[in-house]
């Protein structure tokens, strides 16, 4: 009740107040805000994030295993809901044209490294560890799929992961495993295939299905996905919307 009073006392000196995620509106109006002065202001992406050629003798294709290649990329933390993963990763364990690449690093590295020892996934997991940024766009044109995922607690169904943004900046088909507004902004883009936050048995059908699909098919998800990006993330435009509202307000 504390926290909720102080929300209250911000929010009644604010004009207007910017949510990253249409999934807050809601519950922003219920502490006493006007639907009129709550303004949608989601993040963008950095400007390297773009779609990109790699070429035949790319030295980041040696890292990657051949075949169907479904990547994460960013923190490897409870929020990410590594469990669902490797639930799916294990489901397809036969499915050696399969692979699973997971970029980066975090609090819950150690764990996934060994259960995918324990479940025998060594073949089809592949953890390549923390990249530098600039490396990424190149690294996402040599997957076939980029994964996100969120843990199944109402919290994150409100919310927008950032890595949404990227990798529709980069063109890529996105297979997630989200509920509420990550969901429906891969939905709405035509962007990829979207599943229940922890719902393993989807998460694996939905990668099985994306594999089937002709590239010219994933490609074109990554296509709807830039323009939906342009549309509704590029960094210009939004900045441009917040000067408008700031110039409405004096």
């Amino acid at each position: 009740w504390g926290v909720e009073r102080l929300v209250r006392f911000i929010y009644r000196g604010c004009d207007k107040v910017l949510v990253q995620s249409r999934g807050f509106c809601t519950p922003i109006e219920r502490q006493g805000v006007a639907a009129s002065d709550i303004f949608y202001f989601p993040n963008t992406a950095e400007e390297l994030y773009q779609p990109v050629e790699v070429e035949s003798s790319a030295p980041e294709r040696a890292s990657l295993p051949t075949g169907f290649k479904v990547m994460f990329a960013g923190n490897i933390g409870a929020a990410q809901d590594f469990p669902t993963i490797l639930d799916a990763a294990e489901r397809l364990k036969d499915r050696t044209d399969i692979s699973w690449v997971i970029v980066g690093d975090g609090r819950q590295r150690d764990w996934v490294d060994s259960e995918v020892r324990r479940r025998g996934l060594q073949k089809t997991v592949i953890l390549l560890g923390r990249r530098p940024m600039d490396a990424m766009p190149r690294l996402f044109a040599l997957a076939d799929v980029l994964l996100v995922t969120l843990r199944k607690e109402p919290i994150f169904a409100l919310t927008l992961p950032g890595k949404v943004q990227s990798y529709l900046a980069c063109g890529r088909p996105i297979v997630a495993a989200l509920d509420g507004e990550g969901a429906r902004v891969i939905e709405e883009a035509g962007a990829g295939l979207a599943c229940p936050a922890g719902d393993s048995a989807a998460l694996a059908a939905a990668v099985v299905r994306l594999s089937a699909m002709p590239p010219n098919g994933r490609a074109q998800m990554g296509q709807r996905g830039r323009y939906y990006f342009e549309r509704h993330f590029q960094r210009r435009m939004l900045l441009d919307c917040l000067e408008g509202w700031l110039r409405d307000l004096v």
